[in-house]
């Protein structure tokens, strides 16, 4: 099982957004790396910088949302689509969709639930929930 360290993960990130900034080939990863970063010029800036950005701490009291972890939410969301895991994901996600009219707006529902999941989780010392998780996307619209 691939497990990179949190710095690792940001290089990877930032390695390919600069990659698809450049015109480079890019792996599948980074592919669906870079789309995820594309739909975020808010982060554009911030990924540029380079290795300033892979020692920054995002902390909640801080009120920023930690870009990295939003794209790697994003990432996960887009691998449970791709596979419809949780069984149910992606037709959630698409009567989201259809409900919102926007596919960002959609992901973002998701990904807040997942974000939920994962609190409620630690939490409980438990792992994720998919009925918890599935719960709270049948809620969105």
């Amino acid at each position: 099982m691939f497990a990179p360290t949190r710095d690792e993960a940001r290089r990877f990130m930032i390695g390919a957004w600069s990659k698809f900034r450049a015109g480079e080939p890019l792996s599948d990863m980074e592919r669906v790396v870079s789309s995820l970063v594309a739909m975020h010029p808010e982060y554009h800036a911030l990924l540029e910088n380079g290795e300033r950005s892979v020692e920054r701490d995002w902390t909640p009291d801080g009120g920023a949302m930690n870009p990295f972890l939003h794209l790697s939410l994003h990432l996960a969301v887009a691998e449970q689509l791709a596979i419809d895991q949780p069984p149910g994901i992606r037709a959630e996600f698409e009567r989201i969709r259809a409900a919102r009219g926007d596919e960002h707006a959609a992901l973002h529902a998701v990904l807040e639930c997942l974000g939920e999941t994962m609190w409620q989780a630690q939490r409980l010392g438990t792992g994720p929930d998919a009925t918890v998780y599935l719960g709270c996307l049948s809620r969105q619209g």
